[in-house]
């Protein structure tokens, strides 16, 4: 874990989540067969970025917030034996809230 390390500036230090290793099909999908997971959790978390007028402007993230970012965001990392990334707050498409806002809004999506 993260906990000897705290980025700086406006940068993040993120654990890839796994994605599921079975479609929704019901076809398992092997290690070997699947990407890097663009799905994340913030274990880190630096001060912010300092604006134009030198005013510390604080990130919108916090640490245990659930993320999308790109598929080529980041640098890996390994710290304490774990593969992390560190990239910064603008390479982060967005908070995934809950899993059952997805849900809702997925099937909303249907009708």
């Amino acid at each position: 874990m993260a906990k000897n390390f705290r980025p700086l500036h406006d940068r993040v230090v993120v654990r890839r989540v796994d994605s599921e290793a079975k479609t929704a099909g019901g076809i398992i999908i092997p290690d070997t067969a699947k990407e890097k997971p663009q799905e994340g959790e913030i274990v880190a978390v630096g001060s912010g970025a300092r604006d134009e007028a030198g005013k510390l402007v604080p990130l919108d993230v916090k640490t245990g917030d659930r993320i999308l970012f790109g598929k080529w965001s980041g640098t890996e990392v390994k710290l304490n034996g774990e593969d992390l990334l560190i990239m910064k707050e603008s390479d982060i498409m967005g908070i995934i809230l809950t899993a059952e806002i997805q849900f809702a809004s997925s099937t909303d999506l249907r009708s």
